[in-house]
Order: C-alpha cells, then structure tokens, then sequence
C-alpha cells in the first residue's frame, strides 16, 4: 500500500511541479519519476531546515517543492 501512495504522491506532486515550471513537459512517467524522487530531494530539504511531512497533503507539498527543485537542478545542468 506504500507503494501506490507514492506513486500517487508522485503523479500528483510532479503534475504540479511541471505546472509551477511551466516547461514543455516531460510526460506522466517522468512527472511520477520526479515527483517520487522529490519526495526524497524534498524529505531531505525539509529536514534540514526542521520540518517534517506527516500527513497526505505535507507530503504532497514536499515532494512537489523536492520536484521543483530537481526540474531547476536539470535545467541548469542542461544549460
């Protein structure tokens, strides 16, 4: 069950990243993929700072922040 609600944490959070960025899109697969990976990337930013995600909408919240912030990382890296 932890695994669906990643991935659905993930379609929602890389859905709304990819809106915030207003890019060209990368596709439902990668937005899934981004918005897991930023749930790790935003996990990790909110820890740092002392914030933790307990509920649904937290983690959706970090893991889009988490996405925005890898969206950022690869077009500067592309650039």
């Amino acid at each position: 069950m932890g695994i669906l609600i990643s991935v659905l944490v993930g379609a929602v959070a890389g859905w709304l990243a990819g809106q915030i960025m207003k890019g060209q899109g990368y596709g439902l697969l990668v937005n899934i993929l981004l918005g897991i990976l930023g749930g790790f990337v935003g996990n990790l930013a909110f820890g740092l700072v002392g914030l933790d995600a307990t509920n649904i909408i937290g983690r959706i919240i970090c893991a889009t922040v988490g996405a925005v912030l890898l969206i950022v990382l690869v077009r500067a890296v592309k650039k």
